[in-house]
């Protein structure tokens, strides 16, 4: 006899000892996990770094469905992207914003594209030993065994000083695409017996820039390209304090681990299908709905497919449209709008436009059918639109979770540092670096 089949009965009668009625959680006032009982998204500590708007309360505290509004400390990033001094730096300037708080001058700003810069490479012999000779089935998994790694580079790895966090912070950051491209180019080496290509960052060029250059074998791209892929980097990088990664980075954190350990979790909890994932079940799932009814399919056949998809009778799929609905966003999610926008831009530079047309066609059904169906105002998210501008970037989906955590870093460790800023055991030794470098200015004075 098969010995699984034991723990298959133990399994079985364990269901009469470990369940917890559902009814319990309204009844004692618990949580299940980051959500209210309405959906809506629980309210995690308090943060300067990012805010999520996607509804309103009326005065008797009843949910109103409004726009979506996403802030960086207290910026809207409409306001960021429509400016014209378009610089190819986006991204790294919302680093900047986040991390510190300001905007920086152009001067600020190329000093801090600089300490990056000075961190793309990666240590001696780090390729070879953890990259090429250690490939990975899932990328995200080699993400985390790469961040945990690099704790063994670092000769004060358990500092948690908040200078130092940030410190290291931004030299981890710094070697994030290079790290995810090489490993994405051991992986097709070693399983799909591809030829090995390893471009170098270049220090003159930006985080967007050197993913597409080090990505593609000859290591070209166009300007188009470069923004577009500046853009999502910029839209992922935070996400208020609530979101699952985040959290999961300030719960592991609390406990006065490394740096390392607790980005390792962060990537962890960005890897589920319902976090980071999704973007590929966009993927996937467009996909699949363009070779069943085809490019040129009438409104109705898209109708019909979104119907058969909520009733899990389209080619086993799980019941769930991938890309639309948000946990906090009602109306609209700005960074879908934002994506549509620049997807189209470079969906005409490729000679993709029916594909584009497409994704708006469905897009618009899915809203009105889906809110139909459901009884409440539904939109796109950003999964909708982020898997299609990788697929115009020929980006491919291994690597589409991995683009989400280098873009992210960067809000997990504003969140982290804040976050240290609560306990003065942990800011008090920080202090003496802010007398040193600036002058600081009190609280009520900013």
């Amino acid at each position: 006899m098969d010995k699984n089949i034991y723990l298959a009965q133990f399994y079985g009668k364990s269901q009469n000892y470990t369940q917890i009625p559902r009814d319990w959680f309204p009844k004692f006032g618990v949580k299940r996990g980051l959500r209210n009982e309405d959906h809506t998204g629980v309210l995690v500590g308090l943060t300067r770094v990012a805010d999520v708007v996607g509804y309103k309360r009326d005065a008797e505290g009843n949910k109103i469905d409004c726009d979506g509004i996403l802030y960086y400390r207290g910026i809207d990033v409409r306001t960021l992207i429509e400016r014209e001094d378009y610089h190819g730096f986006l991204y790294e300037e919302a680093c900047f914003l986040l991390l510190f708080g300001y905007l920086p001058t152009r001067e600020e700003l190329d000093a801090f594209c600089k300490v990056l810069q000075s961190g793309y490479d990666l240590p001696d012999e780090f390729l070879e030993m953890n990259l090429l000779r250690l490939p990975g089935k899932n990328l995200m998994n080699k993400l985390q065994h790469a961040l945990i790694t690099l704790y063994n580079y670092d000769p004060d790895p358990d500092n948690i000083d908040v200078y130092q966090t940030l410190r290291k912070g931004l030299n981890i950051m710094s070697k994030l695409p290079s790290i995810a491209v090489y490993a994405y180019m051991s992986k097709v080496h070693y399983y799909n017996r591809q030829s090995l290509v390893i471009h170098y960052p270049r220090k003159d060029y930006s985080t967007a820039q050197n993913i597409l250059s080090m990505l593609r074998l000859d290591g070209r791209f166009t300007e188009e390209e470069a923004h577009l892929l500046d853009i999502l980097l910029f839209l992922h990088a935070d996400h208020g304090g609530g979101t699952n990664s985040t959290f999961a980075n300030l719960v592991v954190s609390s406990t006065n681990t490394d740096i390392y350990s607790a980005m390792a979790a962060s990537v962890a909890a960005l890897k589920g299908p319902r976090h980071g994932g999704a973007n590929v079940k966009v993927s996937i799932m467009m996909e699949r709905i363009i070779d069943a009814i085809g490019i040129k399919a009438t409104d109705a056949q898209m109708e019909d497919v979104v119907h058969k998809i909520l009733q899990k009778k389209f080619k086993n799929h799980s019941g769930l449209v991938y890309g639309f609905g948000h946990a906090v966003y009602t109306l609209s999610d700005p960074r879908a709008e934002i994506m549509r926008h620049f997807c189209g831009i470079v969906a005409k530079e490729k000679g993709m436009d029916e594909i584009y047309n497409f994704y708006r066609r469905f897009e618009k059904v899915a809203i009105k059918t889906l809110s139909e169906a459901k009884g409440t105002h539904m939109c796109s998210n950003v999964d909708y639109y982020s898997g299609f501008a990788y697929q115009l970037l020929g980006i491919p989906r291994d690597l589409y979770t991995p683009l989400f955590v280098i873009s992210r870093f960067v809000g997990w460790l504003a969140h982290n540092i804040e976050h240290k800023q609560y306990d003065d055991r942990i800011v008090r030794p920080a202090a003496k670096y802010v007398g040193e470098i600036c002058e600081y200015i009190p609280m009520e004075d900013r």
